[in-house]
C-alpha cells in the first residue's frame, strides 16, 4: 500500500515535467536556503543542508504530492532566539525534539487540529514575523557595521539607530540593484527565477567594480564547504531536553501549521487532497534527520510549493529532483557563493517578508472592529515586541474567550406568563431554554432563574427541547437550582430534553435526584400527566 500511494505518479510520462519543475524550484530554493539560515543566526550552508535533506524526506514520506520543504521565513525569529539564547548546537537538539513531537502528533492523528486555529491568530503572527524579517535586513541593506543581534525587536531597532552612521554606500548600491532586479524581472518574463537573478546581478556588479568594499558570505562566514557534513548525533541530556522543551514545542507547532497550510494551498491549486497526518509524519522524520547533518528546522514552504505546481509538477519526483539539484549545485559551485554580498540578500528577504505579510487580510480583519480585530492586533504586537510563543498562546486564549462570550450571548431563557390549567385550576410557569448551557453561560442561566425562587406558583416546567449542549458546569447549575427550589417547597419538571441530555443527567445522578417521573417528552405531556399533589402545590 505504501508503494502504491507514494510512488504511483513515478511514471515515465510524468518524469520529464517533474524534472523541469524540480530544477526550477531548486534554483529558487538555493538563495532562500542560504538567506533564511543567515537571518536565523547560523551559517548559510546549514540552510543548504536543510534544503537537501528535509526536502528529499518530505517528498518521499509526506502527505502531499507537491509539497516542497526546507528552511522558511516563519522560523527565523524562533530559530534566531534559540541561537542567541542557547547556541547553534542546542538548536540542533531542539530541532530533533521538534521532529519527534511532529511524529507523535501524526500517530495521535492531530493533523486536523490546524482547522481550530483562528484566522486572526495566524494572520497576526505571520504579519508580525514578516515585520521581524524585514526589519532584520535593514542593517545588511545599508551595510551597517558593528551591529549586535538582540533578542527583542526594539533592541535591534536601537542598535540600527546607534550604528546608522556606519552605512556603506556600496552596500546600498548593491541592495538597490538587487531590489530593482526583483521588481523588474517578473515584468520582463514571469518564467525567469527572479530571486536567483536578483542575487546574481548585484553579486556580479560588486565582484567586477568594488569587490573589497562590501561584506560577503566569504568574509562573514568563511565560505561554503563543497560537500555535505558528516553524520553527527548531537549531545542530548535530560537537562537539555527540559531546557529546550518549550522552544522545541513552538518549532513543532509552527512547523505543523506552516506545513499543513502549505498542503492546503497545494490542494486548492491542484484539486488534490493531502493526508494531514502523513504530512506531519514526513515533516517529523525530516526534522529528526536534518539536525544529524547540521540542518536547521524545516517545514513546508508555501511559495516554493506554489512555484513547483506552477512549473508543471505532476508528483513527488519534482520535490526529489529539487533536493538533488541543490546537492549537485553545492558539490560543483559552492566556492562561488563566497562572493555573494550580504547586501544582495537583504532585498531578497525583504521581498519574501513583503509577500508573507498578508497586508490585505490584515486590513480586512482590522476594519471589522470586532473581537477578531483585538486578537489580530494583540497577536501581531506580541509577535513583534515579545516573541512568537507568547503571541500564539495569548492570541489563542483571547480567541477562546471571545468564542465563549459569543456563545454565552446565544443562551436565552424565555419565561411565559402564568399558565392556568382549566380542569384543575392551578397555575404553573414555563421557561424555554434555548442555546448552549455550559461553563460560559451557566452563571447567566442561574441568574435568570434565580428570581423565580421567591415567587409563585411553586411548579415550573423547563422546556429544554432547544438546548444545544450541556457540560458539567451547566448540569451542576441546573441541579443546584432544582435543589434550592425544592427546599422552598417547589417542583421542577423537565420537558423535551434530548436523549443525549437525559443520558448525561443519568450519569450525573440528577435523574435519580428528581425522579424519572419529572421528565416528559414535551410540555403538553408534562401538564396532562402532572400528578395531583403537584397540581395542589401550584394552587
Amino acid at each position: 500500500m505504501l508503494g502504491d500511494y507514494r510512488f504511483r505518479d513515478f511514471q515515465p510520462a510524468n518524469l520529464r515535467k517533474d524534472f523541469i519543475s524540480g530544477i526550477t524550484v531548486g534554483i529558487v530554493a538555493i538563495p532562500l536556503g542560504m538567506a533564511f539560515a543567515i537571518a536565523s543566526g547560523v551559517k548559510p550552508e546549514y540552510g543548504i543542508y536543510t534544503t537537501i535533506i528535509a526536502g528529499l524526506l518530505v517528498s518521499l514520506l509526506g502527505g502531499s504530492r507537491f509539497q516542497i520543504a526546507g528552511p522558511t521565513g516563519a522560523f527565523i525569529p524562533i530559530l534566531l532566539a534559540v541561537v542567541l539564547q542557547y547556541g547553534y548546537e542546542n538548536l540542533l537538539v531542539a530541532g530533533l525534539m521538534a521532529g519527534v513531537m511532529l511524529v507523535i502528533m501524526s500517530f495521535f492523528r492531530l493533523g486536523n487540529l490546524i482547522h481550530f486555529i483562528p484566522r486572526s491568530v495566524t494572520i497576526g503572527f505571520t504579519t508580525g514575523i514578516a515585520v521581524i524579517i524585514f526589519s532584520g535586513q535593514i542593517g545588511n541593506f545599508f551595510g551597517l557595521t558593528g551591529l549586535e543581534k538582540k533578542e527583542y525587536f526594539h533592541e535591534n531597532m536601537l542598535e540600527i539607530f546607534r550604528h546608522f552612521g556606519t552605512l556603506n554606500g556600496f552596500s546600498i548600491l548593491t541592495a538597490v540593484i538587487g531590489l530593482v532586479a526583483i521588481i523588474t524581472v517578473p515584468r520582463i518574463s514571469p518564467r525567469i527565477p527572479v530571486l536567483l537573478v536578483g542575487l546574481i546581478i548585484p553579486t556580479v556588479v560588486s565582484v567586477l567594480f568594488y569587490p573589497t568594499h562590501v561584506e560577503t558570505v566569504g568574509t562573514a562566514f568563511g565560505g561554503i564547504p563543497q560537500s555535505l557534513p558528516a553524520f553527527k548525533f548531537p549531545e542530548i541530556t535530560f537537562g537539555k531536553i527540559s531546557e529546550l522543551f518549550v522552544p522545541a514545542l513552538v518549532i513543532a507547532a509552527l512547523g505543523a501549521i506552516e506545513s499543513l497550510l502549505s498542503a492546503v494551498v497545494a490542494d486548492g491549486m491542484t484539486n488534490e487532497k493531502h493526508h494531514s497526518n502523513r504530512e506531519l509524519f514526513g515533516q517529523g522524520i525530516a526534522n529528526i534527520v536534518a539536525p544529524l547533518f547540521g540542518g536547521i528546522p524545516a517545514t513546508g514552504a508555501i511559495a516554493r510549493t506554489a512555484t513547483n505546481i506552477k512549473s508543471g509538477a505532476v508528483g513527488r519526483f519534482s520535490g526529489i529532483m529539487h533536493s538533488l539539484f541543490v546537492l549537485i549545485t553545492l558539490l560543483l559551485f559552492a566556492p562561488y557563493a563566497s562572493h555573494i554580498p550580504l547586501a544582495a540578500m537583504a532585498p531578497l528577504l525583504m521581498f519574501v517578508a513583503w509577500n508573507m505579510a498578508e497586508l490585505k487580510s490584515f486590513k480586512q480583519l482590522l476594519k471589522l472592529r470586532t473581537s477578531d480585530s483585538v486578537v489580530l492586533v494583540t497577536t501581531f504586537l506580541l509577535t513583534v515586541f515579545v516573541n512568537l510563543t507568547v503571541a500564539v498562546q495569548v492570541g489563542i486564549l483571547l480567541a477562546i474567550l471571545s468564542f465563549i462570550k459569543k456563545k454565552s450571548e446565544l443562551l436565552q431563557v424565555n419565561q411565559r406568563q402564568d399558565a392556568l390549567d382549566l380542569t384543575s385550576h392551578f397555575r404553573y410557569k414555563t421557561f424555554t431554554i434555548k442555546g448552549p448551557l455550559f461553563f460560559g453561560t451557566a452563571q447567566a442561566f442561574e441568574h435568570l432563574l434565580h428570581s423565580t425562587l421567591e415567587s409563585t406558583p411553586r411548579v415550573i416546567i423547563l422546556n429544554m427541547s432547544e438546548v444545544t449542549t450541556i457540560d458539567a458546569t451547566g448540569e451542576e447549575k441546573l441541579a443546584s437550582f432544582i435543589k434550592n427550589f425544592k427546599k422552598l417547597g417547589g417542583t421542577v419538571l423537565i420537558s423535551g430534553l434530548p436523549d443525549w441530555g437525559f443520558k448525561l443527567f443519568q450519569k450525573s445522578g440528577l435523574v435519580d435526584d428528581i425522579g424519572h417521573e419529572s421528565f416528559y417528552i414535551d410540555e403538553g405531556s408534562a401538564t396532562e400527566s402532572m400528578p395531583d399533589h403537584l397540581k395542589a402545590a401550584g394552587d
